[in-house]
């Protein structure tokens, strides 16, 4: 029948370095100020036994007896003797070391950013425009979610997927940096259109609960799908709607023209159709005025939003007492050793 080698790593001096000593967690910690009693007390029995000793009266010789180095032997067998205390208060102390893994599990949320890229999202009422203020909230709602899946849709004129529903939180920051104005051809607000490549996306998802966060500036002004129609498809999909109407009423300046002159424009927002999409699928309406509110509506629906994540914790502790009561009993042999050596017989100077 086959054995396994027997373990002598214990022999090992680094088990007394001072970093192995740091990286332990003590069980019993009080053993170890104990570790300062075991000096102490052999100082008080050399000073009992210097007070107590007994002289002789009578010299059997003549002279003066000279001091000699191995006089010092006999101290070896108590020093020995207090190493041995010493590993076993350490070894009650009960050295440890723990490794500790953590699973997160959660039933993660699934959520498809749709943003509108039409040339109205140049107007700079917000800094430096709608679309780089809204690109900006983007990203710092992804940097807050937690195991979950994100998707990325734009449209103008017509619209497309940027990225699928992915954990992979880099892939979807990449493609949020990569929006820019006129990146599709028509222009326009197909809402309807955006709306349906999200449900496309989220349709067959098995998540707890699926989002879609569409930023607009505009009502619908292209594609074939109506935005209504697609809100009850979502409603159907148990898909939650959150619109969010980017603008302020009144006059925006635009960048002067070839001549020099400024140029301004008159704007205003359609909200009426925003609302009715956020309500046909029990979802929400936001109105987005300056880049603080519109940090605050997203802030809003991160919280709304959130994931619950379960935490479990596996711990597996692993005793080292063995080996310091194994160094104990070596010192112990080797005290009992010593004792019926010539080293207790040593004389004194």
């Amino acid at each position: 029948m086959w054995q396994a080698p027997a373990d002598f790593s214990w022999l090992n001096v680094s088990w007394f370095s001072w970093r192995t000593w740091q990286s332990y967690d003590w069980a019993n910690q009080g053993f170890l100020y104990a570790l300062l009693l075991v000096p102490v007390l052999f100082f008080l029995r050399w000073l009992f036994y210097v007070r107590f000793r007994k002289k002789m009266d009578v010299a059997l010789f003549e002279g003066n007896i000279t001091w000699h180095w191995t006089s010092i032997l006999r101290y070896i067998p108590d020093v020995v003797f207090g190493l041995f205390l010493m590993l076993v208060l350490v070894a009650l102390a009960r050295p440890q070391k723990t490794d500790e893994t953590v699973e997160l599990s959660s039933e993660g949320i699934d959520i498809v950013l749709v943003m509108d890229v039409s040339g109205s999202m140049e107007l700079t009422d917000f800094l430096p425009n709608r679309l780089e203020a809204a690109k900006e909230v983007a990203l710092q709602f992804v940097n807050g979610r937690v195991q979950d899946r994100i998707g990325l849709v734009v449209f103008a004129g017509r619209a497309f997927s940027l990225s699928p529903l992915t954990t992979d939180y880099d892939l979807v920051r990449e493609s949020i940096k990569g929006i820019h104005l006129n990146m599709v051809s028509e222009d326009g607000t197909a809402i309807g259109s955006a709306l349906a490549v999200a449900l496309n996306r989220l349709r067959e998802s098995k998540a707890k609960s699926k989002v879609c966060i569409l930023i607009s500036d505009g009502e619908n002004t292209a594609g074939s799908l109506d935005p209504e129609l697609a809100a009850q498809l979502a409603h159907a999909f148990h898909v939650k709607l959150y619109t969010v109407g980017i603008g302020k009423e009144g006059t925006v300046q635009l960048a002067p023209d070839s001549t020099g002159k400024p140029v301004t424009v008159q704007t205003g927002m359609e909200e009426k159709t925003l609302r009715q999409l956020a309500a046909l699928s029990e979802g929400q309406f936001f109105r987005a005025q300056n880049a603080n509110t519109l940090t605050q509506i997203f802030q809003r629906i991160n919280t709304l939003e959130k994931t619950e994540i379960k935490e479990t914790r596996y711990r597996d502790t692993r005793d080292y007492y063995q080996i310091y009561l194994r160094w104990a009993i070596v010192m112990l042999l080797l005290w009992l050793l010593l004792k019926n050596t010539f080293f207790t017989n040593a004389l004194e100077d």
